[in-house]
This record gives C-alpha cells, sequence and structure tokens, in this order.
C-alpha cells in the first residue's frame, strides 16, 4: 500500500510534526493504528472498546486541552463508524468533559480524503479542544 494512503505530507505543519510525519510517510504505516500508535505517539493513552483517548503531543497553540478520540479500527470516513462506536464516542466525550472540566470547546472529526479536510492523518480521527 503507498504511503499516501496513511498520512498527507503537505497537511503537516512546519517543524518536528512535519518531520514526524514524513517518517511515517517514509514508513508507509498509519500512526493511528494500535499496531504502530506507540511507534509514533509517546503520551499516554486509555483503550475504550472503540476509541483510544490521549492527549495530542502537538497540540494547536495555544490551548488549555487537546485530547485525540482515535478510532481502534482502521476506518476513514464517517459511513464507517457504527451505532456502538457513535454511542461510546458520546460517552467518552462527556466522560473527558467531567474529569477535565471542560466547559467549553471545540470538537472536530476528521475523516475522508485529506485534500478536502486538511488532516494530515487518514485515520478517522477527533479533537477534543478547550482553548
Amino acid at each position: 500500500m503507498k504511503a499516501a494512503k496513511f498520512v498527507h505530507i503537505g497537511n503537516a505543519r512546519p517543524g518536528l510534526y512535519g518531520k514526524v510525519i514524513s517518517e511515517i510517510a517514509r514508513k508507509g504505516v498509519c500512526p493511528f493504528c494500535p499496531a504502530q500508535l506507540t511507534n509514533f505517539h509517546k503520551n499516554p493513552f486509555r483503550k475504550k472498546k472503540f476509541w483510544i483517548v490521549t492527549d495530542n503531543m502537538y497540540p494547536y497553540k495555544p490551548v488549555k486541552r487537546h485530547l485525540l478520540l482515535i478510532h481502534r479500527k482502521h476506518i476513514e470516513h464517517l459511513s464507517e463508524i457504527t451505532k456502538g462506536a457513535w454511542q461510546e464516542l458520546h460517552a467518552v466525550i462527556a466522560e473527558e468533559c467531567r474529569h477535565e472540566k471542560i466547559t467549553g470547546g471545540t470538537l472536530l472529526l476528521r475523516f475522508g480524503d485529506t485534500k478536502y479536510i486538511g488532516s494530515s492523518v487518514t485515520h478517522l480521527h477527533a479533537h477534543l479542544v478547550q482553548s
């Protein structure tokens, strides 16, 4: 499978993040799939049935909190999310908002062709951000 399938170098921010995405592209792997996640993501994470929850290693600036919610199975489009995964996503967001005392923020769900969404990773994931 071609490296472009998993990451889009042109959407990566310059600097360290851009270098990491270039390395991932060279290796031709998905950085969010569970088998590869610990090779590229050094923050601790919690596994749920359908989702992985972790702090973003490259948070948007400036923010108080930036979590990644990564679908455990490699999927790329909303149409692939099961009812159970949607329900768990809702529960995880509510739990994180309570636990982290997030009283307002942004939820951004990245899916589909990266040339239309500005994402550097094709694997479906969400960002929960508190500014």
